[in-house]
């Protein structure tokens, strides 16, 4: 029993799990830092820090063999929770921020249930794809451009928005294509399994 337990805080207390619970913490830094304190460079900095220990946790999961299923929920909670916080903090000088929140509730809302659903029916918790990293990269050069371009041309700043702002639903659509597909290979697998059960009587 006492090695079971043991087995059990091994695969949760990994240094992958480590950072992105040290990511959730950092949120409220973030922001302290830029709607208190109103210190825009301390803030990117913060974010970078966080962005920084992103690459670093997917990094030591990948090489060292110490993916998990718990790490594969919570390095995207925290990277979503970290970047919708950030964007509620420009929305406070950037109006059309509310443009990437919008979307990626809606996106994070649709690809959540189907994420859950797929997980469900196949027991396989899926990794982040391609076109999800490259939403995050333009993600966070948008949000980092902002935060250190103070006076940012209003037409760049619009520009680099509304591509974001579609990459995100990319992206989206995407996920859920992929998570439909998984719900219904899981469902094709279970039946195929219950006709072999079937013909085998």
């Amino acid at each position: 029993m006492q090695k079971q337990n043991k087995a059990v805080l091994k695969k949760i207390f990994t240094i992958p799990n480590i950072l992105s619970f040290f990511r959730l913490c950092l949120i409220p830094v973030i922001v302290w830092l830029y709607c208190i304190k109103e210190d825009y460079i301390w803030t990117g900095i913060v974010i970078i820090l966080s962005g920084a220990t992103d690459i670093i946790d997917g990094f030591i999961a990948r090489h060292f063999h110490m993916v998990s299923d718990l790490g594969k929920i919570l390095d995207p909670i925290a990277d979503k929770f970290t970047q919708l916080a950030v964007l509620i903090c420009l929305v406070t000088r950037f109006p059309l921020m509310l443009l990437p929140i919008v979307c990626m509730i809606i996106k994070e809302t649709f690809v959540g249930i189907t994420g859950f659903l797929a997980i469900q029916k196949s027991g396989r918790v899926p990794c982040a794809d391609w076109h999800g990293k490259i939403a995050t990269l333009l993600l966070y050069a948008m949000m980092m451009l902002h935060m250190f371009w103070y006076d940012i041309h209003s037409t760049i700043s619009i520009l680099f928005i509304v591509l974001c702002t579609v990459m995100i639903e990319v992206s989206a659509v995407l996920y859920g294509i992929a998570n439909v597909k998984a719900i219904k290979k899981a469902e094709l697998e279970k039946e195929n399994i219950g006709n072999e059960g079937k013909n085998k009587k």
